[in-house]
């Protein structure tokens, strides 16, 4: 059975585990460092040991994440351990922490810079602009939630990120790599797509 790490400091958390579940993986919480299972040797922290297979980064608020990222001092342990190729999927909240710059920061709000696209925040509007679409992906169809939704507003100089979805003639979704990005919730609507193209990279 893979294991499919869930970042479960705050936002969608139980959704993307329930998700998991029902696709046959097991999801694992990460809250502390001991949960990715670094190893650290002469200073420099390795993966090579980790249990998990993917990670996911879902949807929430994106300054409190980051904030609670720092606090609990994930931030380098994610980003190496990112950057070693594990599968990754980073949704709304998520897209804008693995992203290699944001628009409009928050309250000292940083990214892990890990995924070659710059996102500006809350871009398809408040609260109450919240719709949920039929969305065509290079993968196929995904019935897709956006709340509060980012916009990826452009991939960066020498980006080796692949647009995977527009929506209103903005960007929603990437993939590069290791990595996919959205905008949107697919957990909210149950559709699996996204989540079935994270178990394939494993």
């Amino acid at each position: 059975m893979k294991n499919v790490g869930i970042l479960a400091l705050q936002g969608g958390v139980s959704e993307h585990a329930s998700m998991v579940e029902s696709m046959g993986a097991r999801p694992v919480w990460i809250r502390q460092i001991k949960d990715i299972a670094p190893v650290e040797s002469d200073g420099i922290i390795h993966f090579e040991n980790t249990f998990l297979d993917a990670i996911i980064l879902p949807g929430g608020e994106s300054t409190t994440m980051w904030k609670l990222l720092n606090l609990f001092n994930l931030v380098t342990p994610l980003r190496t351990l990112i950057s070693s190729g594990i599968p990754t999927l980073g949704t709304c909240a998520g897209v804008i922490t693995l992203a290699q710059d944001i628009l409009n920061k928050q309250n000292g709000q940083e990214s892990l810079g890990v995924l070659d696209i710059i996102v500006d925040r809350n871009a398809f509007g408040s609260q109450i602009a919240s719709e949920e679409v039929n969305l065509d992906t290079t993968w196929g169809s995904i019935r897709a939630s956006f709340i509060r939704a980012p916009r990826i507003a452009q991939l960066t100089e020498n980006s080796r990120a692949e647009v995977a979805a527009t929506y209103k003639g903005e960007i929603v979704c990437v993939h590069q790599n290791n990595i996919i990005g959205a905008s949107f919730h697919p957990e909210l609507t149950g559709d699996t797509l996204l989540h079935e193209q994270l178990l394939k990279k494993i």
